[in-house]
């Protein structure tokens, strides 16, 4: 009995368990201009001299130095590397000179060049649940101190008072530093989990699925996509069977986007009711005449019913949800619907039905990023299957309308589609990345983004 109740629980939490619909891969290439963008935008080692340089109440000045000032900050170079399990770790090299009248009543300068070492843990906000960099571990290294005292004159003193007057200045004035370059980059996270419009029909946003995992290579964030239609309720992912996986032939330190079929399958859900299509029009493209002596060609019981032309109406209405297939190199949308064609009346009559046919037919996808949202456009694989569901015009043979069928899905039916498809699907929005100038590749199951850096 025991057994099977455990069998039943792991079942459970098995079918529980989401998995990611979009997978991030964070490599160096990324987090190194990010940090560094974060250092330059956030001035951040010439607000901590200008800071250091006034009288702050509270604070005890620094014994033997007084009218304290820090000038020429060096332009930082930053390092980083991964910590598996950790995050980052991050070191800056910069430079500085302390002025300010010594104890011995003379103008000083101490011209430094140090390291600023830190870890930066990456955590999950518990409040937010979007990711955070927390620096721990902060320490100050002296590469080369110079100074203008006079060490030759009582060296025992000077040292001692140069030791502890940049033990009590630098970690103070550097250690902020760090703190507050990762507001700048934990500020780039705010709004990847904000919902992203899919025209008038509904939203994507991206959620945590787990706190995100660092390696010695890249970082890589699980996210959940939670799409919704426009009254709220939420399309959920199909189970792929498989978690995604990235493929294995990106250079190491690279970062990569991916999204799973099933993820672009649920997204285009929203769609599904504006990919329903009316056509009245006569001329259509290369098309012949759509009118009922050229249907007459393909079923002769049409010009018996209708020996006069009338011009046809047609109507697709798409029954089933899109679904999304990816195999390496080619992506493919699967559309099942209802097809029927009318004779127009004249005096305002509603149309008079001729057939219904039921269709499967596939869509290749080109996939592209414009303005940062990917965008897709398709073209007519083929035509899988035709079956009729009535008619007032008699049996025929469905298969004789297959070439007619498939020219109109070309013509009249496949722009409509790249019309609808044009609003283009939100990709996570995140440290001000810019997905235009991603390289696309189409994957198993998969659609991969390598993204670049401007």
């Amino acid at each position: 009995m025991l057994r099977i109740l455990c069998l039943a629980l792991c079942g459970l939490l098995t079918r529980t368990r989401a998995d990611p619909g979009a997978l991030l891969r964070l490599g160096m290439d990324i987090m190194n201009q990010e940090v560094q963008s974060a250092m330059d935008e956030s001035h951040i080692l010439e607000k901590m001299a200008a800071e250091a340089s006034k009288k702050r109440p509270g604070v005890k000045p620094i014994k033997g130095i007084t009218n304290m000032k820090v000038k020429d900050v060096q332009l930082p170079v930053i390092t980083l590397s991964f910590r598996p399990g950790v995050g980052i770790f991050q070191c800056v090299s910069t430079g500085m000179t302390i002025t300010g009248k010594s104890f011995m009543g003379k103008n000083m300068e101490i011209t430094v060049v140090l390291n600023i070492t830190a870890t930066n843990r990456l955590l999950q906000d518990e409040k937010t649940g979007l990711p955070k960099f927390k620096s721990e571990d902060c320490d100050i290294i002296l590469v080369s101190v110079k100074t203008n005292l006079p060490s030759n004159m009582m060296p025992n003193v000077i040292n001692k008072f140069l030791d502890s007057t940049l033990h009590k200045v630098l970690p103070g004035l550097m250690c902020p530093a760090i703190d507050a370059v990762l507001v700048y980059v934990n500020r780039k996270w705010d709004n990847l989990n904000a919902p992203m419009p899919v025209g008038q029909m509904g939203s994507v946003k991206y959620v945590l699925t787990s706190i995100p995992t660092t390696t010695a290579s890249y970082i890589q964030v699980d996210l959940n996509p939670v799409v919704q239609q426009q009254g709220g309720n939420t399309i959920e992912l199909a189970d792929a069977g498989e978690a995604p996986q990235f493929p294995e032939d990106y250079a190491e330190g690279s970062s990569q986007l991916l999204l799973s079929a099933a993820f672009l399958t649920a997204e285009l859900a929203l769609l599904q009711k504006s990919l329903d299509l009316n056509v009245h029009d006569t001329m259509i493209g290369e098309l012949p005449p759509q009118t009922t002596e050229t249907l007459a060609g393909f079923i002769p019981n049409v010009a018996e019913a209708y020996p006069k032309p009338k011009p046809l109406v047609t109507e697709i209405r798409i029954s089933k949800p899109p679904k999304v297939t990816m195999k390496t190199g080619k992506s493919l949308l699967h559309l099942h619907g209802a097809l029927e064609m009318f004779a127009a009346r004249q005096r305002d009559k509603i149309p008079a039905s001729l057939f219904l046919l039921e269709a499967d037919f596939n869509l290749k996808i080109q996939y592209s990023v414009h303005e940062n949202r990917l965008q897709m456009a398709t073209s007519l694989d083929r035509l899988l299957s035709l079956s009729r569901r009535s008619s007032s015009v008699g049996a025929f043979d469905e298969k004789a309308l297959t070439n007619f069928i498939t020219d109109f899905l070309q013509e009249a039916y496949i722009p409509a589609v790249n019309d609808v498809l044009q609003v283009g699907l939100p990709l996570p929005d995140f440290l001000d990345m810019n997905y235009n100038l991603a390289e696309l590749d189409v994957a198993e199951n998969t659609l991969v983004l390598d993204l670049k850096l401007d």
